[in-house]
């Protein structure tokens, strides 16, 4: 399946099902001009560790529900960013591809963006780099409601609580091996992180094999 024009809420290290989607994309539009939703991949990501998969988040100021996401501020009270690459190479130092990507990734747990738009941006444009996805990445200019016929609209079809998604939008991945598979089953739709450190330069192929399909 080829889309033509993808729209897609923003993500903190994304999970699987987000790349496999744009993998499939000639265009991709970010809603910049939305609600924030809490418990979202906006600001948060789910990686496999020795205690099993768990997330990680980057703390933001209080939203309201009139707080659009391109308005969203990253707070430095604690010392989040330390911890999530700490968490990270825990959980991944041992992986076939972690000392390839690392380098190019800690630059991201440094610097102290402001916006929490600005940082997935970022990422975003990193992750895409490693992957050699060459999608036009681009922002809304305005709120896009859903039924607009000119999009295939995604926002709402990956989020990690099941009970928020689109169920008419499924996505299906061939388990490869991951870190800890000798502890726990293989686990679908982590961070595109796990993926890259696990399969390396095969990632991109993988991404293009599950087809998102509607159901």
């Amino acid at each position: 399946m080829q889309i033509e024009n993808l729209l897609l809420n923003t993500a903190y290290y994304a999970p699987i099902a987000y790349f496999s989607a744009i993998a499939h994309a000639k265009t991709i539009f970010i809603e910049q001009f939305e609600n924030f939703g809490k418990q979202s991949y906006r600001n948060r990501c789910e990686i496999m560790t020795a205690n099993g998969v768990i997330p990680l988040t980057v703390p933001v100021h209080k939203a309201n529900s009139k707080t659009l996401l391109k308005d969203l501020k990253i707070v430095y009270v604690t010392p989040w960013q330390k911890m999530h690459l700490r968490g990270i190479i825990s959980a991944y130092k041992n992986s076939p591809y972690f000392e390839y990507y690392i380098d190019d990734l800690i630059p991201f747990f440094e610097k102290k963006e402001t916006w929490l738009l600005d940082l997935n941006q970022a990422i975003l444009e990193k992750l895409l780099g490693f992957l050699k996805l060459d999608s036009t990445v681009r922002l809304t200019e305005d709120y896009i409601r859903e039924g607009n016929p000119l999009y295939t609209d995604f926002r709402n079809a990956i989020h990690p609580k099941a009970a928020r998604r689109h169920t008419e939008i499924e996505f299906v991945f061939s388990p490869y091996r991951q870190t800890f598979s000798d502890r726990f089953p293989f686990t679908s739709n982590l961070s595109i992180l796990d993926l890259l450190f696990c399969c390396g330069p095969e990632s991109r192929e993988k991404l293009l094999t599950p087809q998102p399909k509607y159901v």
